[in-house]
């Protein structure tokens, strides 16, 4: 399921960059989120019908209460607003095998922003962190020293998915799978609103006209598969399978998203990487893994 998640989120790399020949890019996500909070709604209403024809009422998982989902849903929804603008943004000015592997760079900075809220940090998180940017020199900056600004923006916005991570483990606890569909409802919508409410004052900078029907006609199949496909569906394969696994296991599974946005990008949009990009690719690749390798922690004298 992981895994399935993981090439859903790398093709998405690929839709998203496709949805920019048409739309900007605050349209695109506002409609994105909104589109997966529907998704969300409909498995809501389904898994509702389900309870009621089942006999068995008992809840083995606490429910969040109301005022908690909220403000839950509202600061999640901050960080996801501002980190898939970016992406969306930078999308514009590079390619979607890049953004892929850029964005992976999210893994290695959830244990490292992890230090503010107090989080214990092993060695082998500070090691992908050096593999992490040496595989960002080789990605993104040319030989004169300079970064192209859609990798740029990409990179800034690993920084806020990195903290959505963050911010989820610290709202979201034991609760049932019904009780995260609402959580990720109330984070999309608020995050989708936040997107369409710029639209109108953002995206002039990027499309001659915003709000343009034929043209947002065009880019409908981009727009459905990164709104249901990857926001709605995805993210809830994501939170039922890593119920199944480590979470050091689960990060490397879906890590695979770079290299799944790499190869969509080759083969549906033709894109070609330099011997030096795909070194870049190779070291962040490993990165990942490297930071998530798990610990062995001693207690007493074992």
């Amino acid at each position: 399921m992981l895994l399935l998640t993981a090439f859903i989120w790398g093709i998405a790399f690929v839709a998203q960059r496709v949805g920019m020949d048409y739309i900007g890019p605050f349209l695109f996500a506002g409609m994105r989120f909104w589109l997966g909070a529907l998704t969300l709604l409909a498995l809501l209403l389904i898994s509702r019908l389900i309870r009621r024809n089942n006999t068995d009422k008992s809840t083995a998982w606490p429910v969040m209460p109301r005022r908690q989902l909220v403000k839950a849903g509202v600061i999640c929804g901050l960080f996801l607003f501002i980190g898939g603008a970016l992406q969306q943004v930078g999308l514009v000015f590079t390619s979607a095998s890049k953004a892929g592997f850029l964005t992976a760079l999210y893994i290695v900075l959830v244990p490292v922003l992890g230090i503010i809220v107090r989080n214990k940090t092993h060695w082998n998180t500070w090691i992908g962190v050096v593999m992490a940017f040496a595989g960002i020199y080789f990605l993104s900056i040319t030989k004169s020293l300079t970064i192209e600004p859609g990798d740029l923006i990409i990179i800034i916005g690993a920084f806020f998915w990195a903290g959505h991570i963050l911010a989820v483990d610290r709202f979201v606890g034991a609760i049932s799978q019904r009780e995260v569909l609402k959580f990720c409802v109330v984070q999309f919508i608020f995050a989708g609103s936040l997107a369409l409410l710029a639209t109108p004052w953002l995206d002039a900078f990027f499309v001659d006209r915003v709000f343009d029907l034929p043209t947002i006609y065009q880019a409908a199949v981009p727009i459905l598969y990164a709104g249901i496909l990857s926001t709605g569906v995805a993210f809830t394969f994501q939170a039922i399978g890593q119920q199944g696994l480590p979470p050091a296991a689960a990060a490397i599974i879906m890590s695979l998203e770079a290299v799944f946005s790499v190869l969509g990008g080759m083969v549906l949009l033709h894109e070609v990487l330099s011997g030096r990009e795909l070194f870049g690719c190779l070291l962040m690749f490993a990165a990942v893994i490297v930071a998530q390798l798990p610990q062995k922690h001693r207690q007493g004298n074992t």
